[in-house]
C-alpha cells in the first residue's frame, strides 16, 4: 500500500479570521466560529474552512494519499480535554486512489474541556491540513476565536447532527503478523456493502494505519506499521472502523476477533 509523499508546503500565521489575500491556494475562507458555552462548562468552537469550486479537504483519517490534519492548542489558555465531533466525510475518487474527505466546505465542531471549572476559556489554535485539487498542498493557519456567543450557533449545530452514528454492534475481524506491522482484516456490518472503510487504532499516535482495501466480499484489510516496523500485540477492542454509504457514516467500536 502507499506511504504520503508530499512536496509543497504553504504556511500562514494570522489571528482571527483569515483574509483572502494570506489565504492558500484553494481556500475561500477560514474562520474559528466562537460557538457558545454548554450546559456542562465546556466551550463549543467549530473550524469553517470554505474551499474554491473542485478542491478538498480531508477527514482525520484521509486514507493513503490524504494529509491527516494536526491541530496545536498551546496558544490557548486554560484547554484541558479537547474533543473535535467529525461530520460523516464524503468518498473521493482520484483515479485508483478513494480518500476521506470534503469538498466545498467543512465546518468542524470542537469541544474544549476547561482545565479550571468556571473560569473563561481563551482558544487559539493552529492547525496543519491538506487541500488538493490536483496536487496536494499542505496549508498551516493560526485562528482565534471571540468570546463565546449567547445561543447555539445553528451552523455547528448542523455539523454536530452529522456526526456517524455509533453502532453498538461489533465487526468480526482477524488479526494477523506482517513483515512491518500487523494486518486487520474486518467484515462491518452493512446491507449493500459500504463505500470506504476507515481502520483506527485509538491512543496510538505512533502507530500508522494505511486505507483500507475492500475485497470482493465486502471484507475491510489494513496494515499498522509501529515505530519498530516490526509487528506488535493489537487490542481489538481500540480498533475503530467507520463505515461510509452514501453520505451516512456508521462508526463500529472494538471488533470479536475470528483468528
Amino acid at each position: 500500500m502507499k506511504r504520503l509523499a508530499l512536496a509543497v508546503l504553504f504556511a500562514s500565521s494570522i489571528c482571527g479570521p483569515v483574509l483572502a489575500e494570506t489565504l492558500p491556494p484553494g481556500l475561500r475562507s477560514a474562520t474559528l466560529l466562537p460557538g457558545w458555552v454548554t450546559q456542562d462548562g465546556n466551550r463549543m468552537v467549530a473550524l469553517d474552512l470554505q474551499l474554491e469550486p473542485g478542491w478538498k479537504t480531508y477527514w482525520r483519517k484521509p486514507g493513503d494519499s490524504g494529509i491527516p490534519p494536526e491541530f496545536d492548542w498551546s496558544a490557548s489558555t486554560n484547554v484541558g480535554a479537547v474533543t473535535p465531533h467529525w461530520p460523516a466525510p464524503e468518498v473521493i475518487v482520484s483515479g485508483d486512489d478513494r480518500t476521506l474527505g470534503f469538498h466545498d466546505r467543512l465546518v468542524l465542531p470542537i469541544e474544549i474541556q476547561p482545565e479550571a471549572k468556571r473560569e473563561p476559556v481563551a482558544v487559539s489554535l493552529t492547525v496543519s491540513f491538506g487541500l488538493c485539487e490536483t496536487i496536494c498542498v499542505p496549508a498551516n493557519l493560526s485562528l482565534e476565536a471571540s468570546s463565546p456567543l449567547p445561543e447555539r450557533d445553528p451552523l455547528i449545530d448542523a455539523a454536530l447532527a452529522a456526526e456517524p452514528v455509533i453502532s453498538s454492534e461489533r465487526p468480526t475481524c482477524g488479526i494477523a503478523a506482517i513483515d512491518d506491522g500487523m494486518r486487520v482484516h474486518a467484515r462491518v456490518p452493512s446491507r449493500g456493502g459500504p463505500q470506504a472503510v476507515a481502520i483506527e487504532l485509538a491512543d496510538a499516535p505512533d502507530v500508522w494505519v494505511s486505507g483500507a482495501d475492500i475485497d470482493d466480499s465486502g471484507t475491510a484489510v489494513a496494515d499498522l506499521v509501529g515505530p519498530s516496523r516490526e509487528p506488535f500485540e493489537v487490542d481489538e477492542s481500540a480498533l475503530v472502523f467507520t463505515a461510509i454509504d452514501d453520505g451516512r457514516a456508521t462508526e463500529y467500536r472494538g471488533c470479536d476477533r475470528a483468528d
